[in-house]
């Protein structure tokens, strides 16, 4: 029995990790535009307006379509790891939860936003180091279109750079940001996909398949990125600056106040639609291949 339980769980690591890469790889231009344009202005009064069309426009005028993809390594690397721990992780704490069963009806919305928001700050600790490396390449494509040097040359030395430098536990920086947002994010995401596919099913407005995922990752989407998007902005901005003397942010209590301070309230969203528009295709990618790969091996709907 336990031999079962193990093969099925590491059979359910292997499928969130595949499908995990489809959806990353699918929407990371996406991911860098957002990233971009939260880091666009920062704490510095800017009287020429964006949009995420017009950071994408000029990242692939200045550093060609593969500048789209820039970072798009760690970022799967960070997937492998952060991505089977939080669903799993979320689907064994749901189903104990329920007594052991595989239905979970009688779990309220708070119980699983509760479970969820636990599986990913576990998670995201875990991944943070991976993360920390994909935010600052995403962001030294700045340097590039400015005729600079970029700081790393990929993956491996970024790693290495970081740790030379801002030593071991400089890899966890920005961490307290990136695990209040990975709270938030899967509070909203696996709660909201979890129960709104359930209430589509339940209630006869389509049976379980693709429509009732593509309806139920919309909006989880949607609400994920309502819930973390400030926290997101704190942390991409914590995570991209260098552990130093001269640092722009103390903490993230110290950076929240200057971009709102200098960028006004509305900054905490910034980068809010393109957020949107890849957390929904990414989730509507992964859960799609998820629900389709769990079948062909015969395991039981998420």
């Amino acid at each position: 029995m336990k031999n079962n339980k193990t093969e099925k769980t590491q059979t359910k690591i292997a499928l969130t990790s595949l499908s995990a890469m489809v959806a990353e790889t699918t929407t990371f231009p996406i991911d860098i535009t957002k990233t971009r344009l939260q880091l666009y202005g920062e704490s510095v009064i800017s009287t020429r307006s964006t949009n995420a069309f017009r950071i994408a426009s000029e990242i692939v005028q200045k550093q060609g379509f593969i500048g789209l993809y820039k970072g798009l390594s760690p970022a799967i690397l960070r997937h492998m790891f952060y991505t089977p721990i939080r669903i799993v992780g979320y689907e064994h704490l749901r189903n104990n939860a329920a007594s052991g069963s595989s239905s979970n009806d009688s779990l309220s919305l708070f119980s699983k936003a509760l479970i969820g928001g636990t599986s990913g700050v576990f998670a995201q600790f875990v991944a943070s180091p991976a993360d920390l490396v994909k935010v600052r390449m995403q962001a030294d494509g700045r340097l590039v279109s400015k005729g600079l040097q970029p700081r790393y040359t990929g993956s491996l030395d970024a790693l290495n750079k970081i740790v030379q430098k801002e030593g071991f536990l400089g890899l966890w920086q920005g961490v307290l940001p990136n695990v209040q947002r990975a709270f938030l994010v899967n509070m909203g995401e696996l709660a909201c996909y979890d129960h709104a596919k359930r209430l589509v099913i339940q209630n006869q407005v389509c049976e379980d398949n693709i429509y009732a995922h593509t309806l139920a990752s919309t909006m989880s989407g949607l609400s994920a990125t309502a819930l973390s998007c400030p926290a997101d902005v704190v942390k991409t901005r914590m995570m991209n600056q260098a552990a130093g003397k001269e640092v722009m942010y103390r903490n993230s209590y110290d950076c929240l106040v200057k971009t709102v301070r200098v960028e006004g309230v509305r900054a905490l969203w910034k980068g809010f639609f393109p957020t949107w528009a890849r957390l929904g295709p990414w989730q509507f990618v992964f859960w799609v291949s998820y629900e389709k790969f769990r079948r062909v091996v015969g395991l039981s709907s998420f």
